[in-house]
């Protein structure tokens, strides 16, 4: 995994304390310590600094790459709208996250979230993707009440040792679980013609996955946001 340097690096800081998980710290601090530490992935989270372990490939890597697939595939059908695989995000001021996937709108077409002038998004995406293996404590518990208040649309959490996969969508300030529609399919509020067949994912049945996209890609609601965004960019 390629480390996602954090804003305002300098690798001229060697007095800078090292980054560990516990640190308490503001974001420009976190920014600067991460900036010189020898450190892959680190998030702040509520003023909290989290350091990531390694990431196994049956519990982390394997699920990542089927869900960059699934939505790497809608993103290249529906302009306007953007994806990243593991970005720096800057939500608030004790918030910089580094989620596994996000999709968003792009700001000239109504998105929520803007690029800033150093490269890194600021605000919050529309869908947030996780996939909790050993972070499925903080994925589940605080990280999902940081981008509830911060107003991320959806969020999908990936248990892989469960192998579980759970959709929330924010509607009057509380996120409600997403149920799959009876052929076993959830269809995205936020992102019309985005579907998942929920158990073909979990089950690494790809072609089944591809199938139902495309079902939801040639729907007149996708056809209809489309139009929508186009209109605006």
């Amino acid at each position: 995994m390629v480390k996602q340097v954090p804003p305002h690096a300098s690798s001229a800081l060697p007095h800078l304390p090292p980054l560990e998980s516990g640190d308490r710290l503001t974001r420009p601090e976190f920014e600067r310590r991460y900036a010189a530490a020898d450190i892959k992935k680190a998030e702040l989270i509520e003023g909290i600094v989290y350091v990531a372990s390694p990431l196994r490939h049956e519990q982390h890597g394997k699920p990542h790459s089927r869900v960059m697939t699934w939505l790497g595939v809608y993103q290249a059908m529906t302009p306007g709208v953007d994806l990243s695989v593991e970005p720096t995000v800057r939500l608030d001021l004790d918030n910089e996250p580094q989620p596994d996937a996000v999709l968003f709108i792009e700001t000239n077409a109504g998105g929520q979230t803007r690029i800033s002038s150093d490269g890194y998004i600021e605000g919050s995406p529309e869908l947030i993707v996780e996939i909790a293996a050993s972070s499925a404590a903080i994925d589940i518990g605080i990280k999902k009440q940081v981008y509830r208040r911060n107003g991320v649309l959806e969020y999908v959490i990936w248990q892989s040792y469960d192998n579980q996969l759970e959709w929330f969508w924010l509607t009057d300030g509380e996120y409600q679980l997403l149920s799959p529609d009876p052929d076993g399919t959830i269809r995205s509020r936020v992102f019309p013609g985005l579907w998942l067949a929920v158990e073909s994912l979990l089950s690494n049945q790809m072609t089944h996955v591809l199938e139902v996209l495309q079902q939801g890609l040639h729907s007149p609601e996708h056809a209809a946001f489309v139009e929508q965004l186009q209109q605006q960019l």
